[in-house]
């Protein structure tokens, strides 16, 4: 059995979050000492380590949420959770995409800098005026 603070411990995971994942049903209610003190299983340690482990990955909760439940009963199709995972993965090529695009933004920003005065300096001037960058701001920082 491991009280709350060893299973914070052991999964890297805050004490309010697990009390959060409790709330919202992520994680089963545990059981608790006399005293009131919540203890819990090694599977609720394997429980959280795969929330965790999820949320890594960029999966929302709703999403972990739906994993979970196949994983508590695998007869069903995994066809639904492998199009919420093949979602994911057409999100993070998206971002990756807008971070190269903001990566080549800030190196030609630089790059055009040669180090003069202020009032010279090309990446005042870009960050002063929109107009100035390659990209589209609004969909970069975004996502």
């Amino acid at each position: 059995m491991l009280s709350i603070g060893a299973l914070s411990r052991q999964t890297g995971t805050k004490v309010q979050t697990i009390r959060y994942y409790e709330q919202i049903g992520l994680m089963n209610e545990p059981g608790r000492t006399e005293g009131g003190q919540r203890r819990y299983h090694v599977s609720d340690l394997d429980r959280l380590a795969f929330i965790r482990h999820g949320r890594q990955l960029g999966f929302s909760l709703d999403a972990i949420c739906e994993f979970l439940d196949l994983s508590d009963n695998p007869d069903q199709s995994c066809s639904h959770v492998d199009s919420i995972a093949q979602r994911q993965l057409v999100q993070v090529r998206q971002r990756m995409l807008r971070l190269r695009a903001l990566e080549a933004e800030l190196e030609r920003m630089i790059a055009n800098c040669d180090g003069g005065s202020g009032q010279d300096c090309n990446v005042l001037k870009v960050l002063s005026d929109h107009s100035e960058c390659l990209t589209d701001h609004d969909s970069i920082g975004e996502g």
